[in-house]
């Protein structure tokens, strides 16, 4: 399953992201803490029941502060929603996943949960 593989590599990788979106500006923010940091990030929020309310942006990553990355939503952004976040590492693509309540001022912590599927067998 591809989908699980991008996940767990970002699990290797100890892929942790903090967004935060600024409902004046539009202006969205990711700090990314872990072993990769990509010049660009694609960052997906997808609605569960509505398609036309779905996002895709680049964030570009800042040139003064490494784990930094930014990029412009054209609207205010509300509800829930799927954040997928993904970026490349080598050859190949890592995945950060979870379904978030977004909302004005509200940061979403990306990584901070369990795979579903994925857990450590003992």
């Amino acid at each position: 399953n591809r989908s699980l593989d991008r996940e767990r590599l970002a699990q290797t990788l100890q892929l942790r992201g903090k967004l935060h979106l600024d409902e004046l500006t539009g202006e969205v923010e990711l700090n990314l803490t872990g072993y990769s940091n990509p010049n660009t990030l694609q960052l997906n929020l997808i609605s569960p029941t509505q398609a036309e309310k779905d996002r895709q942006l680049v964030l570009k990553r800042s040139s003064t502060e490494p784990d930094r990355y930014v990029g412009q939503l054209p609207e205010a952004v509300e509800g829930r929603r799927f954040v997928e976040l993904l970026g490349q590492q080598g050859e190949q693509t890592w995945r950060l996943f979870e379904e978030e309540k977004v909302g004005p001022g509200v940061e979403l912590k990306l990584g901070d949960e369990a795979i579903p599927g994925a857990e450590e067998q003992r």
